[in-house]
């Protein structure tokens, strides 16, 4: 059996691409790589001279760029509102996502009454929930999940920031979290907390992690 040409192995990168792209369940990851597979089909059809392949995929590239422009720049429709912790939409929200939380936040189970709950939104469609506990003007967290389709969307980041208003009219100036895994960790940090100045002595997983709000 003869080796295949450089040209075939564009081709099969391409293919690979776009398949793996199809297996994504994160919205951004999956524009990503589809984004990568369809330019290295344009390669593939200007070396084997095929005008269709390159036409086909030149656009595939252009809806690509325009949809991750619009996911991670200012074409989102992003919205949080407070719901009631006994609210049978969030329960079943909640209950239908807990393999997933657990992977970040293994010990939360459920909105207990007398937390504070918000719910995420994109384009109108729930994308996550912040539950916490109101104490003072500091609310302690005890879940900040998004859900695995918008985790790249940087909703966190927008609720933080422009959408941190939420906090602020509820009388909440510092948000407060003590994650127990690398990757809450890690994504608290990436969303603008610190450690907790009142609480030196705690660094790392485990450790009080606050942001402000007010």
């Amino acid at each position: 059996m003869s080796w295949l040409s450089p040209v075939e192995l564009i081709g099969y990168l391409a293919s690979a691409l776009v398949v793996a792209s199809l297996a994504m369940t994160s919205v951004v990851r999956l524009r990503t790589i589809s984004l990568a597979g369809s330019l290295t089909f344009v390669l593939y059809g200007v070396l084997i001279g095929s005008i269709p392949i390159v036409i086909t995929n030149v656009a595939v590239a252009a809806l690509n760029v325009y949809f991750l422009r619009r996911e991670l720049g200012g074409g989102r429709s992003l919205g949080v509102s407070p719901i009631a912790a006994d609210a049978p939409f969030l329960g079943d929200f909640l209950t239908s996502h807990l393999d997933d939380i657990h992977q970040s936040q293994p010990s939360f189970q459920r909105a207990e009454p007398e937390d504070w709950c918000l719910l995420l939104t994109r384009d109108g469609l729930p994308a996550g929930a912040v539950i916490g506990r109101r104490n003072g003007s500091t609310l302690d967290v005890t879940l900040d999940y998004v859900m695995h389709a918008y985790r790249d969307s940087r909703l966190g980041e927008w609720l933080y920031g422009p959408g941190a208003k939420v906090f602020r009219d509820a009388g909440i100036t510092q948000v407060r979290a003590h994650p127990t895994t690398a990757v809450h960790t890690a994504y608290l940090r990436d969303v603008g907390f610190a450690e907790d100045a009142e609480d030196p002595g705690a660094t790392g997983v485990g450790g009080a992690l606050v942001r402000a709000v007010g």
